[in-house]
């Protein structure tokens, strides 16, 4: 399923303390003045540039730590927590064993935010963190209408967009490069399943996402699944999952560096 989001649509949906963070803000007059002119420049670009959402619902299972995604014979291997303090969680603990079904997703922005004010240093700031908002607004918005409609698992859902950004829906929303699943790799995967040039995203050789304006992950709706850290892992894990990911132990350890 592909949807297109106006800005003005989104607009609402912008978590400004993500923005305020980029900018390095701490005085709530500078946030407000900030604010004020982010909001004027996404009036004045509302109708020349769009935030567009990829996703599908897929029957799925758990097998050790892997989604199995069954219609596509396509097996999603994810980390599990192996620091003493930690809870020893997966990804994959929040799916079940039998049958269950899983979303996949990835949200951008039409590339001329990042690319179309080179000529102004000022604006070429505002548009690209205003870009990185909106794909993040974009999948928030997404995420709502799978959960109400298109899955439908929380069809009475009654929240604030504000309950939404304190994440009080149910269900999670891990995104590729955060840490319960910080493998960039990953969107290889993603990208065998959604096809992400349909929305004009394109993966670099590291997996990163084109534009950079983008985000991309999973959904799943299990009513006790939470966000964690997976921390660092062993030499042991790295090897195992080297395999399940059918790639080199060497090559694994570049996506995996942070966590090793």
């Amino acid at each position: 399923m592909k949807l297109t989001y106006d800005i003005t649509t989104l607009t609402p949906y912008i978590n400004w303390a993500y923005f305020f963070f980029a900018w390095q803000l701490k005085d709530e007059e500078q946030k407000a003045h900030i604010k004020s002119e982010a909001e004027a420049f996404l009036a004045s670009i509302k109708d020349r540039y769009y935030a567009h959402a990829l996703f599908q619902i897929v029957d799925a299972h758990a097998e050790g730590d892997d989604i199995v995604i069954e219609e596509h014979g396509i097996h999603l291997p994810f980390l599990r927590q192996q620091e003493s303090e930690s809870n020893f969680l997966c990804l994959a603990d929040f799916v079940s064993r039998e049958a269950d079904q899983v979303g996949v997703f990835a949200t951008s922005v039409d590339a001329g935010m990042e690319t179309d004010f080179d000529n102004d240093p000022y604006d070429k700031i505002m548009a690209q963190l205003l870009a990185d908002r909106l794909a993040e607004a974009a999948a928030e918005r997404m995420h709502e209408e799978v959960r109400k409609h298109y899955w439908g698992y929380a069809k009475d859902e009654q929240l604030s967009i504000h309950d939404m950004q304190l994440e009080k829906f149910v269900g999670i929303r891990p995104a590729v490069g955060y840490p319960s699943l910080p493998d960039t790799s990953m969107n290889f995967l993603l990208n065998d399943l959604l096809n992400m040039q349909q929305i004009g995203i394109t993966l670099t050789e590291s997996g990163a996402m084109r534009p950079h304006a983008s985000v991309s992950g999973l959904m799943l709706s299990h009513p006790e699944a939470h966000y964690f850290n997976i921390g660092r892992i062993g030499v042991d894990q790295l090897e195992d999952y080297a395999q399940r990911r059918q790639m080199s132990i060497n090559d694994m350890r570049k996506f995996l560096i942070a966590n090793l």
